[in-house]
């Protein structure tokens, strides 16, 4: 009988089941090993939802005390002390930040857990910093940058003055932990003002608590033009790495541009592969992202086993005969974990999820290549709270209502081969399942693409699967005032993109 390891996932979203969830299922055609996915942590309706009344997964669960870096470190601990535990990815930013990693260090299962320490993790938690490491080691990123004190409206003025006037945009950046919500983009200069106040208004309290009197950073870049494009890079030891299938995430609260009335949410859902994902621009990414990125990270004594995610704008070029060709990219910020939602797609396409995790902790990812479904469309949709309530809540990423009933026809999605993965849901004995207001759950469907078939009407299949089962309450949130209703809300044009990929390609070929 073959080895089996066990493989936690720490965290509370969504992907930290997911990731448990194909740990433990997902048949490499070339590894033996058998795998575990163990849950640190998560939320009260996980182990419910994936017990043997409901999903029945093959998931174990570890608690913690509290939701705590320390109180997660110690549970881990003793998981590993007991043998119960082989390695650990942790999921939530947070933790990195504050020295999960360190702390398994200094207990001496460092060689257990991936993620950078907490002096590396300005990666991802101070992002004017990691734009001047880019910077520094050769990494392509916005054309021009600048940290300004965002106190001062002038100096804030006259550059968003000057980079619309060069570039025709703006992007302003919160610097710090925004949960994905900390981007702000200006297009002329009416909205100059009034995009300042919102974002020192949502941030101001923040800034207060860390620098006090002293200059509050805010980076502001030029707007860059292309395809926004994510990458999921997995890093060992040595410095060997793989880069995982693409993903196009919608961050957007809404169909159409990001604007005052559309914020960036947490991610409404994302596709994998991207549409214009290639060979060429995952060989791109290696040598102009990774490679050099994983060097800075060697050359300042920080390189350890650990996930990079860089989100990038990518241009393309027309080419008669291969249709859009990678022309260029640049780096908008760099992530130290897997996306949220993106990395829900992305997993369910790697069959040897296992062995590529344990080949991170073993120094050994020059050796096992990636097993993805090549073939296969996966979808993730967001199902969010909507608006209403007694408050009149706007609903998310506003003010939502909560501790509202969740409920799930489970043989519906079944049948339609959906699938509901359980995210800012609890469940407690008085009130059963229940809705925390944020992004309550996704639903995740996979297809397969024929060797005739365009992947436009495949994911248009899969994106009604989805549609489907909201619009016929298969998933619901009961409103408080209303007991028939639905509070659940939802990104209509998920996985639309491959369609609007093929059209263009198609008229491209035509010329």
């Amino acid at each position: 009988m073959s080895q089996q390891y066990r493989i936690g996932f720490a965290g509370t979203d969504a992907r930290t089941l997911l990731s448990a969830q194909v740990m433990s299922t997902a048949a490499s055609e070339t590894d033996s090993a058998s795998y575990r996915g163990v849950v640190l942590r998560g939320t009260s309706a996980m182990p419910v939802l994936a017990g043997p009344e409901w999903f029945d997964w093959p998931v174990d669960f570890l608690s913690t005390a509290e939701n705590s870096t320390q109180a997660y470190a110690e549970a881990i601990i003793q998981a590993l002390n007991q043998g119960s535990l082989d390695y650990v990815l942790p999921l939530p930013e947070a933790l990195q930040y504050g020295g999960i990693v360190d702390l398994l260090r200094d207990s001496g299962y460092g060689d257990r857990i991936a993620g950078l320490e907490s002096e590396a993790a300005f990666i991802e938690g101070d992002k004017a910093e990691c734009k001047k490491l880019c910077w520094q080691a050769g990494i392509p990123v916005a054309d021009d940058w600048e940290v300004v004190d965002a106190r001062s409206f002038p100096q804030f003025f006259a550059v968003c003055l000057d980079f619309l006037h060069r570039f025709g945009g703006v992007v302003l950046k919160y610097p710090y932990s925004a949960s994905g919500k900390g981007a702000r983009i200006i297009l002329d200069a009416w909205e100059i003002k009034e995009v300042y106040d919102t974002l020192l208004a949502d941030y101001k309290k923040d800034y207060r608590k860390m620098f006090h009197n002293r200059p509050w950073p805010l980076l502001i870049e030029s707007r860059m033009s292309g395809v926004e494009i994510s990458f999921t890079i997995l890093v060992d030891g040595e410095g060997n790495f793989r880069v995982l299938p693409t993903s196009l995430d919608y961050p957007e609260r809404y169909p159409g541009p990001a604007g005052k009335g559309n914020p960036i949410t947490g991610g409404m859902g994302s596709i994998s592969p991207h549409p214009f994902e290639s060979n060429e621009l995952l060989d791109m990414v290696s040598q102009r992202i990774a490679r050099p990125m994983i060097e800075a990270l060697r050359d300042r004594g920080i390189l350890r086993p650990c996930v990079l995610y860089p989100g990038c704008i990518v241009s393309f070029s027309h080419d008669v005969e291969q249709g859009a060709r990678p022309l260029d990219l640049r780096v908008c910020e760099f992530n130290i974990r897997p996306g949220e939602p993106e990395f829900q797609a992305v997993v369910r396409r790697i069959r040897n999820f296992g062995a590529l995790v344990r080949a991170m902790f073993q120094s050994r990812l020059d050796r096992v290549e990636p097993e993805i479904r090549e073939d296969q469309i996966a979808l993730c949709t967001a199902l969010v709270t909507g608006p209403g309530g007694p408050d009149g809540q706007k609903g998310y990423p506003w003010s939502v209502t909560k501790y509202e009933p969740v409920e799930i026809d489970l043989k519906y999605l079944k049948n339609k081969n959906l699938q509901l993965v359980p995210s800012g849901m609890g469940y407690s004995e008085e009130r059963g399942l229940y809705s925390d207001g944020t992004r309550v759950a996704y639903l995740n469907a996979n297809a397969t693409v024929g060797p005739d078939q365009e992947r436009g009407p495949v994911a248009d299949k899969l994106a009604n699967r989805v549609l489907a089962a909201y619009r016929s309450d298969k998933v619901r949130v009961v409103p408080r005032e209303d007991a028939q209703g639905n509070r659940l809300d939802l990104r209509e044009d998920i996985g639309s993109h491959f369609a609007l990929a093929d059209a263009i390609l198609a008229a491209a070929r035509q010329g």
